[in-house]
C-alpha cells in the first residue's frame, strides 16, 4: 500500500479528510537510509528524548565522535566505552542506561535488523521496541509510521492527534475514545494522524 493510496481512501471515506488531503502535504510514508535499522532509529530517538533538537544534535555529533568514522556507535563497541567519556558527551546518567539497555537488547536479538523486523506486524514490532529502556509506545509508532512506512498506526495518546481531531471534526477527545474514533479510517491511520497533525500545524500563528 502506498501513501497515495492511502490518501486517495481517505478522500474517498471522509468529506472532511477529503479537504484535508487537498490542503496539506501528503503524508511521506517511509523513510530511507540507515535510519531503517531499528538499532539507529532508537539510539537516535533516545538522545533527542525531552531536550531541544539543537543540544541533541551536539550531544549525537559528540558522541559518534567517539567512534570514528560511524553514524551511529555498533552495540558492542557502545558497551565497551568508558562512561566517563559518555559523560563527557552531554549524555545524562539516565540516557546512557538507556543506549547500554538498546545496545544489550541488540546483542540479544530482541532488537534485530530491518531485514528480521519488516517481516513481524506491527504489534510484535512494539512489543521488542518497547522492551528497550526509555522507549515508550510513541517512540514506536513513530518508528512504524515514518521509517517503516506502516500505513495503519493511530497514536492515539499523541497531542497533536488529539487537538487536529478537535481542529477538523470539532470533538475534544480524551485517548480512550480517541483511539475508537480512529478506527474509522483504518486501514489508513497513519495517513489520518499525519493530516491531523497538520491541520494543527496550519492553525498556528
Amino acid at each position: 500500500m502506498s501513501a497515495a493510496e492511502a490518501e486517495t481512501w481517505l478522500a474517498e471515506v471522509c468529506p472532511i479528510m477529503r479537504e484535508a488531503v487537498t490542503r496539506h502535504a501528503p503524508w511521506p510514508g517511509a523513510s530511507r537510509g540507515d535510519q531503517n535499522d531499528p538499532y539507529a532509529a532508537l539510539f537516535r530517538a533516545v538522545v533527542y528524548q525531552q531536550i531541544s533538537g539543537k543540544a541533541a544534535a551536539t550531544i549525537l555529533a559528540r558522541t559518534t565522535a567517539l567512534f570514528p568514522n560511524l553514524d551511529i556507535p555498533p552495540a558492542a563497541a557502545f558497551l565497551e566505552i568508558d562512561p566517563d567519556a559518555l559523560r563527557g558527551t552531554g549524555l545524562s546518567r539516565q540516557k546512557q542506561a538507556a543506549l547500554r539497555d538498546l545496545a544489550q537488547k541488540r546483542l540479544a536479538g530482541v532488537v534485530p535488523d530491518a531485514d528480521a523486523l519488516v517481516a513481524l506486524p506491527d504489534a510484535a514490532i512494539i512489543a521488542r521496541l518497547t522492551a528497550v529502556r526509555g522507549v515508550g509506545l510513541w517512540t514506536a509508532q513513530m518508528y512504524l509510521m515514518f521509517t517503516l512506512g506502516r500505513p495503519d498506526i493511530w497514536p492515539h495518546d499523541d497531542l497533536g492527534v488529539r487537538n487536529g481531531v478537535e481542529r477538523l471534526y470539532g470533538d475534544r477527545l480524551g485517548p480512550k475514545a480517541l483511539k475508537h474514533f480512529g478506527e474509522r479510517f483504518a486501514p489508513f491511520r497513519s495517513a489520518a494522524a499525519w493530516h491531523c497533525w497538520r491541520a494543527v500545524d496550519a492553525a498556528a500563528p
